[in-house]
């Protein structure tokens, strides 16, 4: 059994399963008994506890999902950076890998490969405004629910974007998820969030054709296909993708970062677009380098060869003959090549002069289209005979009036014959209009990736105000801002300094009220309520979600801002279960489990010294199963020797069975007279509303469930 399984860590995280192994970490599930949730603990693996590289990855995981807060990113819920152990205590999700998902998929739909998409953009534009870049995004890294939702996962070799961020080359495993990697960190370069941009792009194209853009035999040759190759267009391989949806897959994939998306917002724009018009083509441009970068250091050193020079060497000992320059014969192909572009240029100029009907048609010069309606264009008879124009035309967003021409792939002034050409016409789609967020009253950072997300250059207007908190909005500027405004354009947000002085209110009294009741009251006097903040306890006779405590009392005063922490009802009660011993010299090993999982166990115990095994239950259930093996100490065979019914509402445990001569079958059993078996009985202490099964057996040390034993 795995040695963790069955602990407790720190006294809070109960360990019940493994469910995952990744490079330097385990990944548990388990309990958490303060906020009664079930969570993933994920332990650095102990061969790297001593490894400088893993542990500050570890770290690095921790302190960047920290400070994000999205639902599509995967919480941490705490840390603990131990000599002996590290943990990462997180939001537990019940799903599988996207991974898995696509390789389960025999057809992937692209509406699905949109939807997923999103969730994944929104999950880093949301981390790229607190400058972290992932670095990292790939199928395995990102959890499906059930639901449809996706978590993005794994921030272990994320880095703030402001740092100097360069990708180790120096050995193959340093090169990381090859398949998804940009060419800038395969490069070594200083990568920034567009490095997060090509890999999203990677993973839809993988999910639109069910193949990755690049495949070979070793790492090391993906990733220089990822420098020097050119994927193969999606619609190639699946001709039924849509032609908008491969633009905006190819964009993503650029290898130079300054034709991608510059962002994540830029590339959900694209895809709002597409969703709206999924006939939309969006007909970027790239230029192409006809002398395209060649890698030939790198690839020689990774065949292992030890020259650079691709140049022919001679061969040692012999001397090359040179040969006489071939001079007439290279002047009579110059003068030949002289003589038939001459001919050409004649026959061009006059033979259309001499004889009309020659050359299949006659010429027109391309007009200037830009500037017309399409209806203007249609109505010129000569226009329609001299051109076809590609229907439907292209449409995209521009200042100009809606149904504008803005463009044409032409250029005014070309000589074409007539027949011959189909130009393509862009019309304007009027100016690209955002709505507002209604971001005013919210706090600063919250309000700017709001506006951010929206497409909209955020500026700041600070503002002494006795009234709103520092930090928060209190307007936009100017405070007339339509709901809509152009993309891209400029906001000012008005902050408030908080320059005056916040004179402390009265924190309202909200014991015995509802947890939201309670949350509204003191949100309204502008006191602050975390999840963190909020503890769950067992509390009997209480109705659930009823908060029992609240950190400062109803009738004080505090200063608004201030963090309150509540404690509320399960609606369940603790349980402290007192087990009678046999009346044996024997030393046992006991063990505890609850609906068949293990809780607890006791080692090298003395039945007869110990008297009574008590043991705290907290089971948020209304009815559970307690049931106490024993076994001769050391010997790992364990019978049955109780069982309990509890009931997790009022607190009451009912003996199902006992056998006090289970040991008797050994031969070193007590001397003195055997005790009768207690009746089972139900009381309650005067210091506590537990009720338990009470054995008239002296008090002894007790343990609690999830101890280490």
């Amino acid at each position: 059994m795995d040695k963790y399984i069955g602990k407790r860590l720190d006294g809070r995280y109960e360990i019940r399963e493994i469910i995952g192994v990744g490079g330097m970490a385990y990944v548990y599930k388990a309990y958490d008994n303060i906020d009664n949730r079930i969570v993933a603990v994920k332990i650095l693996k102990e061969e790297y506890l001593a490894n400088e590289e893993f542990t500050r990855r570890f770290k690095n995981e921790s302190k960047a999902i920290a400070i994000l807060s999205h639902p599509n990113i995967v919480k941490v819920y705490d840390v603990s950076f131990g000599e002996k152990m590290q943990y990462i205590v997180m939001e537990c999700v019940d799903g599988i890998t996207l991974k898995e998902y696509i390789d389960q998929q025999k057809e992937f739909k692209w509406k699905e490969a949109v939807h997923f998409t999103v969730q994944i953009l929104r999950a880093l534009q949301h981390a790229h405004d607190k400058g972290i870049v992932h670095r990292d995004i790939k199928p395995q890294n990102i959890m499906l629910l059930p639901d449809g939702t996706i978590k993005v996962a794994d921030f272990g070799i994320a880095r703030f974007s402001r740092q100097d961020i360069r990708t180790t080359r120096s050995t193959e495993k340093a090169i990381g998820s090859v398949h998804y990697i940009s060419p800038e960190q395969a490069r070594g370069d200083i990568t920034d969030e567009k490095a997060d941009i090509y890999s999203v792009g990677v993973m839809l194209y993988e999910m639109l054709t069910g193949k990755l853009p690049f495949e070979a035999e070793s790492a090391v040759s993906v990733a220089i296909m990822q420098l020097q190759s050119e994927a193969k267009p999606p619609r190639e391989i699946d001709p039924n993708i849509p032609e908008g949806l491969e633009d905006i897959t190819v964009k993503a994939m650029q290898k130079d970062p300054s034709k991608r998306y510059q962002s994540a917002a830029e590339m959900l724009n694209d895809i709002d677009e597409f969703k709206k018009n999924p006939s939309i083509h969006f007909e970027y441009k790239y230029f192409v380098d006809e002398s395209p970068t060649r890698y030939m250091e790198t690839i020689t050193r990774v065949k292992g060869d030890s020259s650079a020079d691709p140049r022919p060497t001679e061969p040692k000992g012999e001397k090359s003959e040179k040969k006489p320059f071939p001079t007439i014969p290279v002047l009579c192909a110059v003068a030949g090549a002289f003589l038939l572009v001459a001919l050409i240029f004649v026959g061009t100029i006059f033979v259309p002069k001499l004889f009309p009907g020659a050359g299949g048609g006659s010429e027109i010069v391309v007009p200037n289209f830009v500037g017309m309606t399409l209806e203007e264009v249609n109505s010129n008879a000569e226009w329609k005979e001299a051109f076809t124009f590609k229907d439907p035309v292209l449409q995209e967003y521009s200042e100009e009036p809606v149904g504008t021409i803005i463009k044409q792939d032409l250029k005014e002034g070309t000589p074409v014959k007539k027949g011959t050409k189909t130009i393509t016409l862009t019309v304007s789609r009027g100016p690209h209009m955002v709505r507002v967020p209604d971001v005013v009253g919210q706090h600063r950072d919250q309000a700017e990736a709001a506006l951010k997300n929206a497409g909209f250059d955020v500026k700041y207007m600070p503002e002494s105000n006795d009234e709103v908190q520092e930090n928060f909005v209190i307007s936009l500027s100017p405070a007339e801002y339509p709901n809509e405004l152009v993309y891209g354009s400029a906001i000012t947000m008005v902050v408030s300094t908080g320059s005056a002085p916040v004179e402390p209110v009265e924190v309202p009294e909200v014991i015995n009220l509802s947890l939201e009741q309670a949350k509204s009251l003191l949100l309204a006097k502008g006191f602050v309520v975390n999840d963190s903040d909020i503890t769950y306890v067992n509390n009997a006779g209480v109705p659930k979600d009823t908060v029992v405590k609240q950190s400062i009392l109803g009738g004080q005063t505090a200063v608004p801002g201030t963090t309150i922490s509540l404690e509320v009802s399960t609606g369940y009660k603790d349980v402290e279960l007192q087990i009678p011993l046999p009346n044996s010299e024997l030393a046992v090993d006991l063990r505890v489990y609850v609906d068949g999982i293990l809780k607890d166990s006791q080692n090298g115990v003395l039945p007869n010294v110990l008297g009574v095994w008590k043991i705290t239950l907290g089971e948020v259930k209304n009815s559970y199963n307690v049931r106490v093996d024993i076994a001769k100490h050391g010997s790992g065979t364990f019978e049955k020797y109780a069982e309990y019914q509890v009931n997790g509402l009022d607190g009451k445990a009912t003996e199902l069975y006992r056998d006090d001569n289970v040991l008797n079958k050994y031969t070193t059993v007590a001397t003195t007279t055997t005790t009768a078996a207690p009746t089972t009985t139900t009381t309650t202490t005067p210091t506590s509303t537990v009720e338990s099964v009470v054995s008239p057996v002296p008090t002894t040390p007790s343990s609690t469930v999830g101890g280490e034993g």
